[in-house]
Order: C-alpha cells, then structure tokens, then sequence
C-alpha cells in the first residue's frame, strides 16, 4: 500500500500509540481533563438543555439497542448513536475543557467517543486515556495545520472539522486497528469532515453542540469501517484532494507531524473551564471580576461597560444570538447577579431580571484591530472599561484567563466545579460516587461503574 508520507505517520502513532509510552505528566494532565468533561456530560443531561434532551430522543428512537450507554437516559444502544447523543451533551452547556490556541473542543468529542467504545469493548480506564490523549492530540495538529484563524474566516469550526479525525484517531486506538487501517480511518473521516458556524444562527442552540456529536459519530464511523476493511482514500493530508486544500487558504502540513510521538500539546495546553460560556469571553470575565471585588463596585453603580476584544474574533461574541457567546448577556449577568451558571444559557435573564437588562443595555463591544489582534488567538486579550455614577472610569486588562495552563485551576477549584455541575442533576451521594468513579478512572479496570452512573437520569 502507497502511503503519504504525513497520512502514514499519523496512522502509524494512532496504530501504536497503545503499546507506547506517554510521559507520566502527560497521562496525569489527561485523566484531570476526562474527569472534568464527565462532570460536563453528566450536568448536560439536566431537563434545560434542549439540545441533550432532543438528541437523546433521536438516538433512542432511531439508534438500535447496544452495548453503549446514553447518558442521563437509562438506556443503552448502539456505539454510533451513542455517539452521536453524548458527543452534542459534550459541548452543550459550553463548560468543557478547551484549547486556546487552537480554537477547538477537543476533549467535548473524544471523551464521548472512548466511553461508548471502552463500554462495548470492555476496555480499561487506562486503555481509555490512552485513547484521550491521541484523539485530543490529533484534533489540534489538524486545527494548526489548517489554522483555525483561517477556519473561523472561511466559516468552519475548527472543533468539528477537526474533531473528526481526534474522533477517528480515539477510535482506531481503541480497536487497535493496525496501520493500513488507521490510514483508511483516516480517509474515511477526510470524506466526512465538516462543521460551518452556521450555528451562530439557531436561537434554540441545538446545531452548535450538535456539531460536536456529529463529529463524533463520523469519526466512529469511520473507524468501525476501515476496521472491516471498507476502502477508503490513502493521502488525504498529503496529495489529490487534501484536507489541507480543501479548509483552508494559509494551510501548513508541518503541525501534522513536527515532535510527532514526542509533543503532547494536544492534551497538556488544554484549559479547564471556570465559566460556562465561550472561551473567548473568559478573559473578560476575570477582568471584569477583578475589577468588581478590587473597589466593591454595587451593579447599580455601572452606568456603562465597554470590552474591547481583537477584531479576528470579536464577531462570535458582538451581540451574538446565542447566550454563550454574547458579550452583552454573559458579562451584564455576572456584573448584575454575583454569578454566572450554565442554567443561564437556557434562560433569557434579559427578560427576567431589570438589573441584567439593564447592564446589558450600556454594554457595547470595540474592535481592536491593534495588539490584540496580533496575538490572536494565542491570547484572546480583552480590556474591560466601567464607567461608574460618580464619574470614574475603571479599566482591566486580561490575556488569558484562569484555567489556561499558564494559570491552571486548582485540584480543589477543579473537584468544586465538578460537584457543582453535577449537583445540578444527582443527589449528593450520586455526586460524590459520579466524582470518585471519575477521578479514578485511570485505575479502573474498566469503565461500567462510570457509564452506570452516567447513563442514570437526572433527578428531579
């Protein structure tokens, strides 16, 4: 078999990544980043989540029974449907780990897919992991070597165009599919990559996590084909028609495979979400925070809040539809209400609370298309300005924002947030056995004590 070169080596790490070795840290960093989304997917399942809700139905009445469990459903079907309903809770309520510079969710569309497929194939919590860590890995080389400033221009989500070969990859691991194979997994998910922000245009926030499920499921599917010897393209990143061609107009074929097997950024440059929201906006967020318990300023002190973010990336926050990603709504509410939970993204607290009216109202958002725009998105750079009733004017700048790797939350911080989420849907002892389960997955021979616990339905 002729293979590219880049498409080769890819194949050949995906083929062998279970035998080798991954540094201690690395594997330590993953299991922190799995027990993180395990939280997430569990709070997902909570009754306002539409997107959870609806895709669960669809999975249930469409999907065949099977070995794999669909979270907060108390069902189990097959490993591509599960897929598909526990990849869009992935990133339905906009608090998964995330990579800054790569603009993408990876771990909102592996994490899913390495459960369903360690339940059917009753593998280990480290064979699990293992497979993590390569799907979240091959995600971003993908997303760097198309540039995911370009995607985001062009109007594709890095998340799902990329997430489906970290889907593809995770997959191929976990059935210990030999090179030949990974190489078709590959070209198989090459032929359905897809994801247009389109998304930003569905006042329900269905379609946006959806892209997350979708990714998942083409990336299974891809790999259960190859596994069955479907044919399938041999240098999707080399030559022909490429992926590289295809997405993107400043794409580089060197990310795909510089310190191959040696760099793991795909995993350890994985920020953990303190706020359920865009990650664009987290920098905001803290400064906005900062500024707020510095001078003890009342809500009804702010007369107005302007944010100036870097021009490539303020258009998925400026006043965008959907309460994730608006500046005008995530920030007003923090400001207004002392907190800022996932419940917020269901519920228009414009239309319910004055004081968040209000804010969002004398909000505006400044282009920069200077220094901040320059560093995008290696750094989503915010400035927050207050103008308050007695004629000051406040301003904080932030970079980055609590959770990055250059600002990393604590353990504590961490397993707080976990059982908060998760609170949201399970009684205490559900929570703290989900919690215990999860952090110690890496140990567990397998994982039908997790997807248990997962696949219960939310309580009342």
């Amino acid at each position: 078999m002729a293979l590219g070169p880049v498409t080769g080596s890819l194949a050949a790490l995906i083929a062998s990544l279970a035998s080798y070795r991954v540094p201690v840290d690395v594997r330590d960093y993953a299991r922190i980043v799995v027990f993180d989304t395990i939280g997430v997917l569990a709070a997902a399942s909570h009754p306002s989540v539409t997107s959870a809700s609806r895709i669960g139905v669809f999975a249930e009445t469409h999907g065949g029974a099977g070995p794999a469990t669909l979270v907060g459903r108390n069902r189990k079907v097959d490993v591509v449907s599960a897929v598909l309903a526990n990849g869009t809770l992935g990133y339905a309520i906009d608090f998964e780990p995330h990579h800054p510079e790569a603009v993408l969710h990876p771990a909102a569309v592996v994490v899913p897919v390495a459960l369903a497929l360690s339940e059917a194939y009753r593998k280990s919590g480290t064979e699990m992991i293992t497979a993590v860590i390569l799907g979240c890995e091959v995600a971003y080389r993908v997303s760097m070597a198309l540039d995911p400033r370009e995607l985001y221009a062009l109007g594709f989500h890095p998340s799902a165009v990329a997430g489906v070969f970290g889907a593809s990859a995770t997959s191929a691991c976990l059935l210990e599919l030999d090179k030949e194979a990974c190489v078709r997994a590959l070209g198989l998910a090459a032929l359905q990559a897809s994801g247009l922000l389109a998304w930003q245009d569905d006042p329900c926030e269905d379609a946006r996590p959806f892209q997350m499920g979708m990714a998942a499921r083409n990336g299974v599917t891809a790999a259960l084909l190859a596994g069955q010897g479907f044919g399938a393209p041999d240098r999707v990143f080399d030559g022909g028609h490429t992926v590289l061609r295809a997405f993107s107009r400043s794409a580089d074929p060197a990310p795909l495979t510089d310190q191959l097997g040696e760099s793991w950024n795909g995993i350890i440059e994985l920020a953990i979400k303190p706020y359920p929201c865009v990650s664009f906006l987290h920098p905001a967020l803290d400064a906005l925070e900062k500024l707020l318990a510095r001078e003890q300023i009342h809500p009804d002190e702010i007369e107005s809040m302007d944010l100036r973010f870097a021009d490539s990336g303020a258009h998925c926050v400026d006043d965008n539809p959907l309460k994730g990603h608006c500046a005008q709504y995530i920030l007003p509410v923090r400001a207004a209400t002392g907190r800022l939970t996932f419940l917020d993204l269901f519920e228009d607290l414009r239309g319910s609370n004055p004081g968040v009216a209000r804010l969002a109202a004398v909000t505006t958002v400044t282009r920069d298309r200077g220094d901040f725009d320059e560093i995008f998105p290696n750094f989503y750079a915010c400035e927050v300005t207050l103008r308050l009733s007695d004629g000051r004017k406040l301003t904080e700048r932030r970079d980055i924002a609590r959770g990055y790797p250059q600002a990393p939350l604590s353990d504590e911080d961490i397993t707080d947030k976990f059982r908060s989420v998760v609170s949201s849907v399970a009684d205490t002892e559900r929570v703290e056995r989900l919690s215990n389960a999860a952090w110690d997955l890496g140990d567990a021979a397998n994982v039908l004590s997790l997807t248990a616990l997962l696949g219960k339905e939310p309580a009342a």
